[in-house]
């Protein structure tokens, strides 16, 4: 169906692939591209409707929001335009978090503006309340868990959101578990959205117009005066309604002002969550959190999983030591720190046989999201980048954190040992890439070139060049003997999210959203095969550093430019994707690629992928927060190691394989160890 956005259409309904309404004319495609499909939702701000992005062949959802610029209190075509295109740009940058819809368009048609966004599947927290009732004292702590971040990021920004409600907050759908195990289902990721009553803070206090949810608006900003804390009001009153059920409007008694929302609770909670939630949803601001920092403070740290205050940005790359060293926790007991989750031997490809890694270490010491881990050469020290801005490098013979390394102005995406073990680079969402001195604990120099986020590094086995990846579809490679940029590789369509050197050197490979992976003979800069039998984004690759297993060769995908039968010898490569699926390549000596095997796991999302030393052992992160270890030759799930609250960012081996690392969103780092090892 295609539906008209002409708003004085009097019957907006036509058949699919109509151009033109047939009730009133108005061209159905926006932009050649968007054709609206059904109305979401309208607004004193205008209309939202689901579409389909017609250009693309697997013809994804989005949702279109068109505005009418005189209801925004202007009657200027021109200052409605400079009031749009700002809040494109502001849309734009808020878009690059994961938890807020990434804006795909804004554009100006036939006297409407509109914004073309992510169009997010699954329910809101209000329809989640109608179908399931209240919600729990521990769905309470997940929320403010999951959102806080966001909010922290929206307001670093600059910006107030000014219309937090249960309507405005997704729960993004997530793939079922298979039938076949009993492991517990995890929701998705809450996503914010709605950011049209957003406003751009310039000064202390935002005098304005009053916008907002009437039953979960602050009243500063009734009065036209939103502040940051006002977010926060809003959002703890969103909480006491999913914990009640009851009107806003009914929690509160005018008569004694003040909450009584307690008294509509069918079960206690946590006294110590009743406060935090108080102290969120005071009426006087003076009494009340003033940012995301102070409550993240107040929440029991072992269960803000991905919460974080982050590290304000420096003007100076800088190295600073922690006043409080011992940060290492041991496993005890297993359900907070660790568990291996034997995987029932109806599922194995191998024989069945009791756990053979346990977790041994939580590193606790990021506020955010740990983004990347990587051993050094000599399995000594442990680096982890995380969404908090910083660096730590963990003593792993002590058992606690060395130092903090931090430079970055924006989340550490990726971080890599040089094979001397002298090296560490770091990748960021600040579009830099920064080299720091292992010997002197200290920044060096940073590389700069993307034009976007930088995504992932690699080292070259050699040391001497260094890949990096990007959201701005290329791989920049870089002399580090003298510091400064070598060449660019390009061919992918769409963001590049890992690279990896073959052991010898020989290729490198990129992993893109694409949803391909390059082979490239890096030294000429040219591509030498495609591999695209992924479903969607893939993540992350790596190569086997020995390529002495034994894997069949198998019926190949009828897909050129993969090479049909099997292929001699070789290199095997992993690469692991949002399809859910994780695959085995063998790469021939020309740079030619045949798919070998795909591994599925339960979460729906392959996040990282590891190789043990000798090949054996491919370990993949999930969303669900578990560890999916995989027997590569003959393809049998071994073990699955849970413990992480979060979705598993990054695993990795120590050069030994005696060790698996592994960082979360739960904001630990996890060190997993072979039993008997």
């Amino acid at each position: 169906m295609s539906y008209c956005l002409n708003p004085a259409c009097q019957n907006p309904q036509n058949a699919d692939r109509t151009q033109f309404c047939l009730s009133c004319g108005s061209k159905l495609l926006l932009r050649e591209r968007y054709r609206a499909i059904k109305p979401l939702g309208r607004g004193g701000f205008g209309r939202t409707f689901l579409a389909i992005d017609e250009d693309k062949p697997s013809k994804p959802r989005c949702a279109i929001k068109q505005f009418f610029p005189l209801s925004q209190g202007t009657s200027s075509a021109e200052k409605a335009a400079e009031l749009f295109n700002r809040e494109a740009v502001r849309l734009d940058e808020l878009g690059k978090h994961p938890q807020i819809p990434e804006l795909l368009a804004h554009f100006q048609q036939e006297s409407y503006q509109y914004l073309v966004q992510e169009f997010i599947e699954g329910q809101n927290l209000q329809e989640e309340l109608t179908r399931n009732g209240a919600f729990s004292e521990n769905q309470i702590r997940s929320l403010l868990n999951d959102l806080l971040p966001v909010l922290e990021f929206v307001h670093s920004r600059s910006v107030i959101h000014r219309d937090i409600k249960p309507p405005n907050i997704i729960r993004r759908r997530s793939v079922q578990p298979s039938i076949i195990y009993t492991y517990p289902t995890l929701t998705g990721e809450l996503v914010l959205v709605d950011f049209g009553a957003a406003k751009v803070v310039e000064g202390s206090r935002q005098t304005g117009t009053v916008i907002g949810s009437p039953e979960f608006v602050a009243p500063e900003q009734i009065r036209g005066q939103a502040v940051f804390a006002s977010d926060l009001y809003s959002l703890g009153v969103t909480c006491i309604y999913l914990l009640t059920q009851v009107s806003p409007f009914d929690l509160f008694d005018i008569n004694q002002d003040t909450w009584v929302w307690r008294d509509f609770l069918k079960v206690q909670i946590d006294p110590k969550l009743g406060r935090i939630l108080d102290k969120m949803i005071e009426p006087s601001l003076s009494r009340r959190y003033k940012s995301v920092a102070e409550v993240l403070q107040d929440l029991p740290p072992q269960q803000s999983a991905g919460a974080g205050t982050g590290t304000p940005p420096q003007s100076a790359p800088a190295i600073s030591v922690p006043q409080r060293m011992p940060v290492v926790q041991n496993p005890l007991p297993p359900t907070v720190a660790g568990t291996i989750i034997p995987v029932p031997p109806l599922q194995r490809v191998v024989p069945a046989h009791a756990p053979t890694w346990r977790c041994v270490h939580t590193l606790v010491g990021h506020s955010r999201a740990v983004m990347s881990v990587a051993f050094s050469p000599d399995g000594q020290t442990l680096a982890s980048g995380s969404e908090d801005k910083t660096i730590e490098m963990w003593k792993l013979d002590a058992g606690k954190r060395w130092y903090t390394l931090t430079g970055h102005s924006d989340w550490v995406t990726c971080v890599a040992f040089c094979p001397d073990g002298r090296t560490l680079a770091s990748s960021s969402r600040d579009k830099t890439i920064q080299i720091w001195d292992l010997n002197k604990g200290k920044w060096w120099y940073a590389l700069r070139g993307h034009s976007d986020r930088v995504s992932a590094v690699a080292f070259s086995p050699n040391g001497q060049v260094l890949a990096s990846s990007s959201r701005d579809k290329t791989v920049q490679l870089w002399n580090l003997n003298k510091g400064r940029w070598m060449s660019t590789l390009t061919g992918h369509a769409e963001g590049v999210e890992a690279v990896a050197f073959s052991a010898g050197g020989e290729f490198l490979a990129s992993a893109s959203r694409d949803k391909t992976v390059r082979l490239w003979d890096w030294q000429t800069g040219r591509s030498l095969c495609t591999l695209a039998e992924h479903g969607d984004w893939v993540r992350s690759t790596v190569f086997a550093s020995t390529s002495s297993i034994s894997l069949p060769s198998g019926p190949t995908p009828p897909n050129p430019p993969l090479v049909r039968g099997g292929v001699g010898g070789g290199l095997i490569l992993a690469s692991g994707s949002r399809d859910g699926t994780a695959k085995l390549w063998r790469v021939d000596a020309e740079g030619r690629g045949i798919l070998l095997r795909s591994m599925r796991d339960n979460s729906g999302d392959v996040l990282c992928v590891a190789f043990s030393p000798d090949g054996r052992v491919l370990a993949t992160g999930s969303r669900d927060g578990t560890i999916y270890l995989w027997d590569a030759e003959g393809g049998g799930l071994l073990e699955i190691l849970a413990g992480h609250g979060g979705e598993v960012l990054s695993v990795g081996f120590s050069a030994d394989g005696g060790s698996l690392a592994s960082g979360g969103g739960d904001r630990t780092v996890k060190i997993w160890r072979a039993i008997g090892s």
